[in-house]
């Protein structure tokens, strides 16, 4: 048995992570900032600490006598009314998780950084070797560069052993913010336009062996692209539509279009100080679009990646299930 500790055990990615980290029968020590989130860890079998990704002592306290630490904890979010709190937690945040495993003897961390952090030049395919373009697309894409380089470099100074993974975006059964929304908003009618674009998606399932894998075999100082699929809106839209049985008529924008619209549904919400639906840091993110090489974790660490349509598959009937979205015809009832 492996003593663990792990930030972020209550979002989509460190809730899966923590799951599978128990069930192998790690001993997981979670971080938790929130009544509600104790809960969660505490229901899934971790040992809880109380405190958040900016107090170094609480994490340096949960993490002695660990093996290894697992960074998930991060904002993931467009179009904030105030940036501040990404920066505090995705660049503060990583920063303090490394000091603290330096403090208490814990030599190795996983990193859950971004593909985002890539910045790779449009029309180019991201890898761990991406030059970056040198500007932004989105506040979130900024902070988890930042982030990145500042863990790097607090890993440099304290003599901590540091893999990153950088999951193109995670996909299945438990998303159903950020970009899941955009299957379940098809499934229910709800979305009427999408950006003529191309996606890049790992499964969930295969994130988390990512980060398992990164422990276990990955080389201190790299970083490792988590991705599965690459394809473009229209095709993945068919492919939902052939799974569901469920065909709705989506005008697929071209950019130019996407971000006047954008601009607009932005300016109106923000005149009235609401949080928009829509931005345009968001429309920049999908018209830029994103083409990943995963490669490198599956040669290196031996990554085996689950297609794209089970993942899809897998989504679907967990939303169903959840009664987030009417119950497909081609989506099998539970145990039936």
């Amino acid at each position: 048995m492996t003593r663990v500790f792990l930030t972020g055990g209550s979002g989509l990615i460190g809730g899966a992570l923590a799951r599978r980290l128990v069930e192998r029968g790690d001993e997981v020590v979670a971080l938790a900032r929130s009544d509600t989130a104790e809960r969660a860890l505490a229901a899934l079998g971790a040992r809880v600490v109380r405190g958040d990704v900016l107090d170094e002592d609480a994490m340096a306290a949960g993490m002695a006598g660990c093996a290894l630490v697992y960074h998930v904890a991060g904002i993931n979010t467009m179009c904030p009314v105030d940036p501040a709190p990404l920066f505090h937690v995705n660049v503060r945040g990583a920063e303090a998780a490394v000091r603290a495993a330096a403090r208490a003897g814990v030599p190795r961390v996983v990193l859950t950084s971004s593909a985002a952090s890539l910045g790779e030049s449009t029309g180019t395919v991201g890898s761990e070797a991406s030059a970056h373009r040198g500007s932004y697309l989105s506040v979130y894409e900024r902070s988890k560069h930042e982030g990145e380089h500042a863990a790097f470099e607090a890993a440099r100074r304290a003599g901590v052993e540091l893999v990153a993974v950088n999951p193109s975006s995670v996909q299945g059964p438990g998303r159903a913010g950020g970009t899941g929304r955009i299957l379940i908003a098809y499934l229910n009618g709800r979305l009427p336009a999408f950006v003529d674009t191309t996606i890049s998606i790992v499964d969930i399932g295969d994130c988390v062996e990512g980060h398992l894998l990164g422990a276990e075999r990955g080389v201190p100082g790299e970083r490792y692209v988590l991705n599965g699929a690459t394809l473009t809106s229209r095709e993945a839209l068919e492919i939902v539509a052939e799974l569901s049985g469920v065909r709705r008529d989506v005008r697929l924008l071209p950019p130019r279009l996407a971000a006047a619209a954008a601009a607009l549904v932005e300016a109106a919400f923000r005149a009235r100080g609401r949080q928009p639906p829509v931005c345009r840091e968001m429309v920049r993110t999908l018209v830029h679009g994103h083409h990943y090489d995963g490669s490198r974790a599956q040669r290196e660490l031996g990554l085996r990646y689950t297609p794209v349509a089970e993942t899809f598959r897998r989504t679907i009937e967990w939303a169903a299930q959840e009664g987030l979205v009417k119950r497909p015809r081609n989506t099998p009832a539970p145990n039936g």
